[in-house]
């Protein structure tokens, strides 16, 4: 679709039948459409926006939570969270929503990443902060996500129909649509992967948001040059180590063009800031425990990348090494967990989620992990229990509602598994895959359906 759909001062319209679907999704989600001209926070100017501010708050609480949790979940170290939380909130006042429910978290996934939802949940990744070398390129970051949430490249981007998606039931279905087989494990836990609910910006909406966050960290105290300084990593990343930062660069184009445009801002406009400080030593002494733990994440890193490409051997002795260094790390055990898993070495699977659930028993990934495991080594009373636990600590997911009527089929509690069936084949809108065939088959032996 034309990126020039619905951007400042252009034409904006839809067909008919993106009208249709978009209006059939929100409704799904109970976010029904607001038609009419609203100001952009940013140029003052009218713009034609589909989404009130309540509603984006609404989708970033419906969004957010399964995207932290396919992130291992909110880092367990409060004092590294509070201080990346702050770090934000000094930002606040200088943005043009001031009075968004902005959060700023720090989740434990290992990848190269910060993401925003159109409410204020702002995250990133150990990966990234690993990356950083002072707090005004922390600024920067956060501030650059700040500038997707001010700009609300997120409502505009639904407003062209490209998310739409992302509003299905609750926003679950999305994941569910990606598993293809009862028996494809590697599939199922994609249903947690990463990125699953990340919008996908532009060009355009990138400089805007470089823009906005170099001119927010400026105003808040920083140097300038640490948003060029962030500019230089992730240009070098994305030169010599793409693979390394795949999400975050599939979801944030970078170019040379955007380096090039902080330095000229550092040196014209924003040339006053250059003698403020970047805070190299206190951002050092508040990630000193992270980065103690940096080279268990490089072989986390390192796993996943093997993980990917189906070389599990390698990947396990990756993660076995990372566990070495670091057992008490949660986000280590789900990944060999899942290393087993996928490798049907059910047993093994099972004990390593185990203790990912007794060191983080409130992140729901662990119980899911663990759940399949035991679907695996067929001890269904203690599989649905797993399912029943994640979907309280996370409701909302139609493939959990799945496993639970399957773990119960086995138990022989028809009626239980047939109302959980009925519950997955309406969360899902009756789309056909495997699980919805499954589902189907049983209810109509069971005289439910016809």
């Amino acid at each position: 679709m034309d990126d020039t759909i619905f951007q400042h001062q252009k034409d904006a319209s839809l067909t008919r039948r993106q009208f249709l679907r978009l209006s059939a999704v929100l409704t799904a989600a109970g976010l029904l459409p607001v038609w009419g001209c609203a100001i952009d926070p940013v140029t003052g100017k009218s713009q034609l926006m589909m989404l009130t501010a309540d509603q984006e708050v609404a989708i970033d609480r419906q969004q957010s939570p399964f995207q932290f949790s396919s992130d291992y979940g909110i880092v367990q170290d409060r004092a590294l969270n509070q201080y990346i939380n702050q770090v934000g909130k000094n930002l606040v006042p200088y943005t043009h929503r001031p009075d968004m429910p902005y959060n700023f978290q720090c989740v434990n996934a290992t990848y190269i990443n910060a993401y925003a939802f159109p409410g204020g949940s702002i995250a990133v990744t150990r990966g990234i902060l690993l990356s950083l070398e002072n707090e005004a390129e922390l600024a920067s970051l956060l501030g650059h996500e700040l500038g997707h949430v001010n700009a609300r490249h997120t409502a505009e981007q639904v407003s062209k129909s490209q998310l739409s998606s992302l509003f299905v039931s609750g926003l679950a279905m999305l994941a569910d649509s990606q598993a293809k087989g009862l028996g494809n494990l590697t599939q199922q836990l994609g249903a947690l992967g990463q990125g699953l609910y990340l919008a996908k910006y532009s060009r355009d909406n990138e400089r805007e948001a470089d823009y906005l966050g170099h001119e927010y960290m400026v105003r808040a105290g920083y140097g300038s040059q640490g948003f060029v300084g962030l500019m230089e990593m992730l240009n070098t990343l994305n030169k010599q180590q793409p693979s390394s930062a795949q999400m975050l660069f599939s979801t944030h184009p970078m170019s040379d063009e955007r380096l090039a445009a902080s330095v000229q801002r550092d040196q014209g406009p924003y040339s006053s800031s250059q003698a403020a400080p970047v805070y190299r030593e206190r951002y050092m002494d508040q990630t000193v425990a992270l980065r103690q733990q940096k080279k268990a994440i490089e072989l986390m890193q390192e796993g996943e990348k093997y993980l990917a490409r189906e070389k599990y051997d390698a990947a396990q002795t990756a993660f076995s090494s990372a566990l070495k260094r670091a057992n008490d790390d949660y986000a280590a055990h789900v990944l060999m967990a899942k290393c087993q898993l996928i490798q049907k070495k059910n047993a093994e699977a099972v004990s390593y989620a185990k203790a990912a659930m007794n060191l983080y028993p409130t992140e729901p990934q662990g119980h899911y992990v663990a759940g399949l495991a035991h679907v695996g080594t067929k001890q269904f009373d203690r599989a649905l229990d797993n399912f029943t636990r994640c979907d309280q600590l996370l409701p909302g997911n139609p493939q959990l509602t799945f496993y639970k009527g399957y773990s119960r089929d086995k138990l022989g509690q028809r009626q239980a598994a047939a109302n959980d069936y009925a519950a997955y084949l309406k969360m899902i809108n009756y789309q056909s895959n495997q699980y919805s065939q499954y589902a189907f088959k049983r209810l109509k032996e069971w005289g439910y359906a016809q």
